[in-house]
């Protein structure tokens, strides 16, 4: 049987302060806080480890969550990634919502990088209470210029594996 993936479900983080991490997606970035899991077993290992999972609900019904395992530790970046690699974009509306919502979070104390114009997508960065870097992204191209840059993704891609299986083969030599 085959399957199709019809969006995200939820995309779930490690936070280290569940009620600093509710105020924040909640109250600065009006997410509602949707469901709350309290366990002292994981589900899936059985592992005794209890932890509070806390749901976000999106406008699109997708959720973005957070387990806080009540040690008051964050995941810690990886040494060997950029900080500006991982990260989780969200999308809204408009250029104009971006530009609301980086007034909101910078009165709130929070520092904002951009907008930055990526082409296709307009965007702010910032990161989380959790270190967590998360983007606001607006459409900034149409319908049409997506399905042209669709034709072109995979000659792109190939273009990027070939450049990079010839260096690793003359790395390798």
């Amino acid at each position: 049987m085959n399957f199709a993936i019809q969006k995200l479900n939820h995309f779930a983080y490690r936070c280290r302060d569940a009620g600093e991490t509710r105020a924040f997606y909640e109250d600065l970035l009006g997410l509602p806080l949707a469901h709350v899991i309290k366990q002292d077993y994981v589900p899936s290992t059985n592992e005794y480890c209890p932890y509070v999972h806390i749901f976000f609900r999106m406008a699109d019904g997708s959720y973005i969550a957070f387990f806080d395992l009540g040690d008051g530790k964050a995941t810690k970046p990886d040494p060997e990634t950029p900080a500006w690699v991982n990260h989780i974009a969200l999308q809204v509306n408009s250029i104009e919502e971006i530009l609301a919502a980086k007034a909101r979070l910078e009165a709130a104390g929070v520092q904002v990088l951009g907008v930055t114009d990526h082409e296709i997508i307009q965007s702010i960065y910032f990161f989380d209470p959790n270190g967590l870097r998360v983007e606001l992204t607006a459409w900034s191209a149409t319908e049409d210029e997506m399905a042209e840059k669709a034709k072109e993704a995979h000659a792109e891609l190939a273009a990027w594996v070939n450049r990079h299986d010839v260096s690793s083969a003359s790395s390798a030599a």
